[in-house]
């Protein structure tokens, strides 16, 4: 076969995603990363490629796959049904959606082929870079920077190509822009929307979006920006925390977008030990949407019977040591809730450590890791996963407060959050 699988992650980059998947401005060489992706996108479709990449996706599938029965189906089988629309496809996207059709039997999270025209390529190749650094990584991203042109958004294209915006990442041009969750972008610069097409070439410029909002077309002005997507998540994190007043009492909140490295949460501990949220009398953990990649440990932030220890340099600097939060504390979860997050909003209900809010978490939670293949990657589950002897994939983790989400409109409130705050302040 033209093309191999060119990358093996290690045990450890599995466990990133298994334990459970303002935007930073790239300078100078932004726009040679630009032209890298105009290039590799009006490079000419080869269907001999085409062929090759789903010969080298099924292959990965039937050597790693975590179920060596396949979910009960006969995978030679499910090859020779799908070869031939794959020797007919005429494009990239329309090869992804054959071989994501044939993942999809499957019935399995974490298993998902992805190309450069949706954020999660370049998302899930910043999660794995370590694995796929000299695997690969250099050929689909020359200048040895993962990033792509975007706004901060977390959307959803529907079978009809609706795109709906399912979350709107903190400190973005989306967020300064005013695009609200539940807007549907309809065309942008009079065009049909991409996620990543209709920004391409047009980093530091203005593009015109049609949003529907309710009842209303709205025309919404952004500035796209080249996203590195770890600085964009933490980024994302560090812009969300703010203090909310409600009957007498400082709701902290935070919104953790990603878990997939401990500088999540590492940043959340600083601002609980010494920033913008230390003073605060309760904590809303927002788990809400974003890529799973969380620790199991990390709840041990809510353990009151160890101590946090406070080291001083000469120079005077500190830092905190095994950081606590001992205040009350609620989780908001939703159905973008995945993998790693869950693991934590298991074991937040199990051992009632405050109130779960929202609703029912997605229920992926398989180990998975990363591979190359052709010009696309592909999220694959390699390991079930079971949290104290129980399996969630498939299942997910309901809240102790159910709360629908609200439709997008003028001035829509968050109705998760709302209630989370009234849980903590007694309203």
């Amino acid at each position: 076969m033209k093309e191999a699988i060119v990358a093996s992650p290690s045990r450890r980059q599995i466990l990133r995603l298994a334990a459970l998947a303002t935007a930073c401005a790239v300078p100078a060489k932004a726009e040679n990363v630009a032209e890298t992706l105009k290039r590799e996108t009006n490079r000419p479709y080869v269907a001999a490629d085409g062929v090759s990449t789903f010969e080298s996706v099924w292959q990965a599938v039937r050597d790693r796959f975590y179920d060596p029965r396949y979910n009960g189906l006969d995978w030679p089988a499910v090859r020779e049904r799908y070869l031939p629309d794959v020797q007919r496809a005429t494009s990239q996207n329309s090869l992804a959606r054959i071989i994501n059709g044939m993942l999809s039997e499957l019935h399995a999270s974490h298993t998902r082929f992805y190309t450069p025209d949706e954020p999660e390529y370049y998302q899930l190749a910043d999660i794995f870079v370590g694995a796929l650094r000299g695997r690969g990584l250099q050929r689909a991203f020359p200048d040895d920077r993962i990033s792509y042109p975007g706004i901060g958004i977390i959307s959803h294209s529907d079978a009809t190509g609706r795109n709906t915006i399912t979350a709107v990442i903190d400190g973005t041009p989306a967020q300064q822009a005013g695009l609200h969750a539940g807007d549907e972008i309809v065309a942008a610069n009079g065009m049909a929307f991409e996620a990543i097409g209709s920004f391409r070439g047009k980093v530091g410029g203005t593009v015109v979006l049609d949003v529907q909002r309710g009842g209303s077309t709205l025309k919404i002005s952004v500035v796209p920006v080249e996203l590195e997507p770890a600085k964009m998540f933490l980024r994302g994190l560090e812009s969300s925390a703010r203090i909310i007043e409600s009957n007498g009492r400082h709701i902290g909140y935070v919104h953790v977008w990603s878990y997939a490295g401990s500088i999540y949460q590492r940043a959340l501990e600083s601002m609980l030990s010494q920033g913008a949220l230390k003073d605060a009398d309760a904590l809303i953990w927002d788990l809400r949407d974003g890529w799973g990649g969380a620790q199991p440990e990390y709840l041990d932030l809510f353990n009151a019977r160890a101590p946090t220890m406070q080291v001083t340099e000469r120079s005077g600097a500190s830092k905190f040591v095994n950081v606590k939060w001992r205040k009350p504390v609620a989780m908001l979860i939703n159905g973008g809730t995945r993998s790693g997050k869950e693991v934590l909003a298991y074991g937040f209900k199990k051992y009632r450590l405050g109130e779960l809010v929202g609703t029912r978490t997605e229920g992926a939670v398989l180990a998975a890791t990363a591979f190359l293949i052709g010009s696309g990657l592909l999220l694959l589950a390699v390991e079930d996963v079971r949290v104290d002897g129980e399996r969630l994939e498939g299942v997910g983790v309901t809240p102790t407060i159910e709360v629908q989400s609200a439709a997008a409109s003028a001035g829509s409130e968050d109705l998760q959050l709302s209630r989370a705050v009234a849980a903590l302040s007694g309203t």
